[in-house]
């Protein structure tokens, strides 16, 4: 018997959280046994993508899934399923969309059909479609989820998630599910002053203080808030630089509002990277004033790498694994947090790859677990 290919569903296999932690596990997993294909719901050409196929993954790429209208989407499935019947396993990662993908394996009796929440959205109502918090667009958009998530349990065999507050956000309080936590490979984060004193050096930062984000540019990280932060912080402290890694539709939006806060000078945006465990390295604080969050596994990273973290308050606390991170309300002033900043003592940097590893988000157990699970639905 060759190895049970499970089919690992997302939107893209771009650098993000949820990406991100599939690809660790798929680089630990014993392939010989397991094998992940992805199935994709966009055409272009990803960053993991290379990496996939060298190991021996398969992408298969669809339209977007238009939530309103799937009937389209409905119907390429059920051709996909036709032709392939290999897979015994469906692992839907599309949060509240993975009622699409589900609902045809059901139809097709592939008998493990997970649901998995990575994220926890703030409910909001129709009335704040005329608030200034955020677009009409991404509120339109955050309306049709909360109607989406009651669909989700309907057509799974078993719900994963990140952690508590995203499981309880996407199934309910009462509704149990699997944790699979967002683990890293802790040896690859841990803080290296070699590495840290190359990079500084390599982008012309040295004995400066460098604040650290990665993420996504889009509305749910906050990254105007991260701005001001940034600027209230250059003002008391001018010998400092903000480094962003990532990519996304408000990149350039972005780009602009550092020139309008007069701070281009000092911020640099380094887009999507491969390097980005000796990136951490170089960051002497992470900042990550998101607006709504699951479980970030860059937080686990920051704190493997024993840099010291301010985050949002609206970020679940599971994610505190050693005492380097610090909650903020994003409804205090950038003067406060620039404070904060200010206030920290950032020249010494812990080895937490203890704490991670104590604290279950050490990739190498966590992969034993999956596979054993994955394994398990198809003895069944």
């Amino acid at each position: 018997m060759g190895a049970i290919r499970v089919l690992q569903v997302f939107t893209i296999m771009n650098r993000g959280g949820a990406e991100s932690m599939i690809m660790n596990y798929y680089r630990k997993i014993d392939k010989d046994k397991i094998q992940f294909d992805f199935l994709v719901h966009r055409k272009e050409k990803a960053a993991f993508d290379e990496e996939i196929e060298g190991l021996g993954g398969k992408i298969y790429r669809f339209d977007p899934i238009n939530p309103l209208f799937p009937g389209d989407y409905y119907q390429k499935l059920r051709l996909f399923f036709k032709e392939h019947k290999e897979y015994d396993i469906v692992h839907s990662h599309l949060n509240t969309f993975s009622c699409f993908p589900l609902k045809i394996a059901k139809e097709f009796d592939i008998p493990c059909r997970i649901a998995h929440a990575h994220i926890a959205i703030d409910d909001v109502s129709f009335m704040s479609l005329f608030s200034n918090k955020e677009s009409k667009k991404e509120t339109f958009k955050k309306l049709i989820k909360l109607q989406l998530k009651k669909k989700v349990k309907k057509d799974a065999t078993h719900l994963f998630s990140c952690g508590d507050k995203a499981g309880r956000w996407l199934f309910g309080d009462s509704t149990s599910f699997i944790t699979m936590n967002n683990a890293i490979d802790t040896e690859k984060f841990a803080h290296n002053s070699t590495v840290a004193n190359k990079y500084k050096e390599d982008f012309n930062l040295k004995n400066r203080l460098v604040i650290g984000h990665v993420g996504r540019f889009a509305s749910q990280k906050n990254h105007a808030f991260l701005l001001k932060i940034f600027s209230a912080l250059l003002n008391e402290k001018p010998d400092c630089d903000l480094v962003m890694i990532g990519d996304g539709p408000l990149r350039k939006v972005m780009e602009k509002e550092a020139e309008n806060l007069g701070i281009k000078n000092n911020v640099h945006f380094l887009g999507v990277r491969a390097d980005v465990p000796e990136l951490f390295q170089m960051f002497d604080v992470f900042v990550f004033p998101s607006f709504y969050e699951g479980l970030p596994v860059t937080l686990i990273e920051a704190q493997a790498a024993g840099i010291k973290v301010f985050a949002s308050d609206s970020i679940t606390t599971e994610v505190s694994l050693t005492d380097d991170i610090e909650f903020l309300s994003i409804d205090k002033p950038a003067e406060y947090w620039a404070g904060k900043i200010i206030e920290t003592d950032a020249s010494k940097k812990n080895n937490n790859t203890e704490k991670i590893v104590k604290g279950d988000y050490d990739i190498v157990s966590n992969t034993k677990k999956i596979h054993e699970f994955y394994k398990e639905q198809v003895r069944r």
